[in-house]
């Protein structure tokens, strides 16, 4: 029997598959103006900052930082690396093809599941799903191959795989610590990581749709989209809530279009449906999920396991 959704759910649904759809945007739109390490600094900076007061409600770092080795790797494979390659593969790319390419991290995310030894059995239809997904990354970038960078692509593809693997160890070594000390410690972690650069490199000149661009991804993108996505998890379940995996490229293709006047190529329009139903069966388990919204014995609500990409 299905679980009805309730209109505070798809609420918090359909604020996220906008929130996490729009970055790919601002991202296009900030580097024309700053450098990628220095549009990292400042996005986790914000973020970090902004969610730090909630990570003090939460019982603060001593928690967090007793396992730092997991929380660096996590921070490294989640943030601190794969926004700084989305940021230089956008210099080169539209942001709706990049949106595009990232929705491939479930089919990424079979694959390493399965080679650590952490992921579900992959029956015959998720290993239909993985080549039918792997097929429409081939026609999509195969189509469009001489309008696009070799370079920014190798980036994007390294972004799905930082996105693939770091719920694998959230998953193993955070997933019991509270969500917001988690968050926000990894974040920081990667604005000081990036302070040396993005300190040093800030432009003489920055124009106001860039500056618009860095605070909304730093406030709204990242800040709003963690608080918001934990209340989803809590609502609906992590399992549906990373649904919004294969909305957010529609959203990135549809502002790429309107807002960038981007061009809607063969590739995208046979590639992305290949991609979406491949990830669809790829990432189904056949098993009903758990609720888990439930908040921990001593009411601190834990980090979700599950990823859901938003650059």
């Amino acid at each position: 029997m299905g679980v009805v959704v309730s209109r505070r759910g798809w609420a918090l649904f359909a604020a996220m598959c906008v929130i996490w759809g729009i970055p790919y945007l601002l991202i296009r739109v900030a580097v024309r103006d700053v450098s990628p390490g220095t549009l990292v600094f400042m996005r986790t900076a914000i973020g970090g900052l902004v969610l730090l007061p909630l990570a003090v409600r939460a019982g603060g770092f001593r928690p967090v930082l007793r396992r730092w080795k997991p929380l660096v790797a996590f921070a490294a494979l989640e943030i601190a690396i794969p926004w700084l390659l989305l940021g230089n593969a956008e210099e080169h790319l539209p942001s709706s093809l990049t949106g595009l390419l990232v929705a491939a991290v479930p089919l990424v995310g079979v694959v390493a599941g399965r080679l650590t030894g952490t992921g579900d059995h992959v029956d015959g239809r998720r290993w239909a799903g993985l080549l039918l997904g792997l097929l429409g990354v081939g026609v999509l970038v195969g189509l469009d191959l001489g309008r696009v960078s070799g370079l920014a692509l190798v980036e994007v593809g390294l972004v799905a795989v930082g996105y693939a693997t770091a719920p694998i160890i959230m998953a193993r070594q955070l997933s019991d610590l509270p969500r917001f000390p988690v968050v926000s410690a990894a974040l920081l972690l990667s604005a000081v990581a990036w302070a040396p650069y993005g300190l040093t490199h800030w432009p003489r000149h920055v124009a106001a749709t860039g500056i618009a661009s860095i605070v909304i991804l730093g406030l709204v993108c990242t800040a709003l989209a963690f608080v918001i996505f934990f209340a989803l998890v809590a609502e609906i379940g992590p399992n549906r809530a990373t649904v919004i995996t294969y909305v957010n490229p529609a959203v990135a293709v549809a502002l790429g279009l309107l807002l960038l006047n981007e061009r809607f190529t063969a590739g995208m329009g046979i590639g992305f449906p290949l991609i979406l139903i491949g990830s669809v069966l790829a990432a189904s388990t056949g098993r009903v999920a758990r609720p888990t919204g439930q908040a921990a014995p001593d009411g601190r609500d834990r980090v979700a396991a599950s990823r859901t990409p938003g650059a």
